[in-house]
């Protein structure tokens, strides 16, 4: 697949918005890898990660003729799927309370560690954003790794933009720290 320029990927989104299905799995293609790696990171887990992508271009898909044309579309896109995986994170946190309190056996074989990497600092930087408030580590890969603004990032998270770049500005600091000490290195 090749990436599509920023005059073609306006193209396949008004297009996708007049029903166009071709022009709406273009999209999906273009997106999912970026939206897999942003859920992935938020949720540590690929079965979620996976469903929280698919559950945001199902919603993009029904509400896409909504979105204004003269909008960026990454920040409208990167809201729905950043509101999926908050979702996810809420019902996993509830599912772990269930499971603390004995009703049903832990399995933590299910936990899918497939696409952590498996040594070096490529695992370090992984467990230190996975041991980030949740806030922090969205804000985070927000800026650095889907290069937005704190304008988008505002439009993705609804917080204003000191406080996301407080945000950014603690997650460097830990990142820096927990890196630097290895405190997360096994």
């Amino acid at each position: 697949m090749q990436p599509l320029d920023a005059g073609t990927l306006h193209l396949v989104l008004m297009q996708a918005r007049q029903g166009d299905r071709t022009s709406f799995a273009r999209l999906v293609e273009h997106y999912y890898p970026r939206a897999l790696r942003f859920a992935m990171q938020m949720l540590h887990h690929r079965e979620d990660a996976e469903e929280a992508v698919q559950d945001a271009f199902i919603r993009v898909h029904d509400n896409l003729a909504r979105f204004r044309e003269d909008a960026p579309f990454d920040p409208w896109f990167f809201r729905i799927l950043g509101n999926r995986c908050r979702t996810l994170m809420a019902k996993r946190k509830r599912r772990h309370e269930v499971l603390e309190y004995g009703d049903l056996p832990y399995d933590a074989a299910s936990e899918d560690s497939a696409d952590i990497p498996d040594a070096g600092f490529a695992r370090d930087v992984h467990a230190a954003l996975a041991s980030l408030p949740p806030e922090q580590r969205e804000a985070f890969l927000l800026r650095h790794v889907n290069d937005m603004d704190y304008e988008e990032m505002a439009i993705v998270t609804g917080a204003k933009g000191s406080t996301l770049r407080m945000r950014v500005k603690r997650a460097i600091d830990t990142l820096r720290v927990r890196l630097r000490e290895g405190a997360i290195h096994e």
